[in-house]
């Protein structure tokens, strides 16, 4: 059975992830647990624990890359909000028979080992969704 389990993390855009954990460092005594680049979609990640979630930042690593669109068309800033959630392919087919615009059909791998798939903005009330499921590698 499907089902959302909590708000993982929210992804932020930004143009220099380093100097952007800096200042959640500096500003308000966050610290980087985990940084690596996830080339299937052209980003490096650097993620920041606040309690049971996260901060994501998200540096582009190509030009091409969604992260990169985004901060071309919109600025660095919020991009994305993460659920984890139970049973994703059950999840991604249940959406797509309600009608949702769904990124790509299948979950693939994402950052920490986990199957990701984003549903577009134009069906949820313009906010980039990125569903996740822990420990099942695709």
């Amino acid at each position: 059975m499907a089902k959302v389990k909590k708000i993982d993390h929210i992804g932020i855009a930004v143009k220099n992830a380093d100097a952007a954990a800096r200042f959640y460092a500096e500003a308000l005594g966050l610290e980087a647990a985990h940084s690596e680049v996830v080339e299937s979609q052209g980003v490096r990640t650097v993620f920041l624990p606040v309690g049971e979630s996260t901060l994501e930042l998200l540096e582009p690593t190509r030009e091409d890359s969604a992260v990169a669109k985004h901060i071309e068309k919109r600025g660095e800033g919020i991009q994305h909000v993460c659920f984890e959630v139970e049973g994703i392919d059950v999840m991604l087919g249940e959406l797509a028979q309600r009608g949702a615009v769904i990124g790509e059909p299948v979950a693939k791998a994402g950052a920490h080992g986990m199957r990701v798939a984003f549903l577009h903005p134009k069906a949820t009330g313009g906010v980039l969704i990125e569903l996740a499921e822990k420990g099942r590698e695709p």
